[in-house]
């Protein structure tokens, strides 16, 4: 799979994630695995932002359910590469949208907590928290 290039149209398959890849596994390398199992519609290897290597895990997309199934306990603890592969179904499909905005990621960056003091509830954003962790309050 290219850099930049949009997910394929996803609807109706079936995604597994696939842990415990080496960093030189390839999309290719995973398809000819998974292709045993029953017709492949996507491979994903994410990829570290700023030095653009694997991430050691990946999804793989199949058409059907029963191949996705047959695949998970067929290739669940198979060697590839020198290790063996831990192959689960992924909990949480791919975002709708691969670009997300600024706001997107500055809003999830910042911690929040709930301070109760005298019987209030006060919600504490990630300045408000590193303040009251000074003063040991949180």
């Amino acid at each position: 799979m290219s850099y930049g290039r949009p997910p394929p149209r996803i609807d109706g398959m079936v995604s597994l994630k696939v842990d415990n890849l080496t960093y030189r596994t390839t999309p290719d390398d995973l398809r000819r695995v998974f292709e045993r199992c029953g017709d492949v519609g996507d491979i994903y290897i994410p990829r570290d932002r700023y030095t653009r290597e694997s991430r050691g895990f990946a999804f793989v997309r199949f058409y059907d359910r029963r191949d996705a199934e047959e695949a998970l306990d067929s290739l669940d603890g198979r060697m590839l590469d020198g290790r063996e592969l831990r192959v689960q179904m992924a909990r949480y499909g791919r975002p709708s949208s691969p670009y997300r905005s600024r706001y997107d990621r500055r809003r999830r960056s910042h911690k929040s907590a709930i301070l109760v003091k005298g019987g209030k509830n006060y919600q504490l954003t990630g300045l408000d928290c590193s303040y009251f962790r000074t003063v040991n309050l949180v």
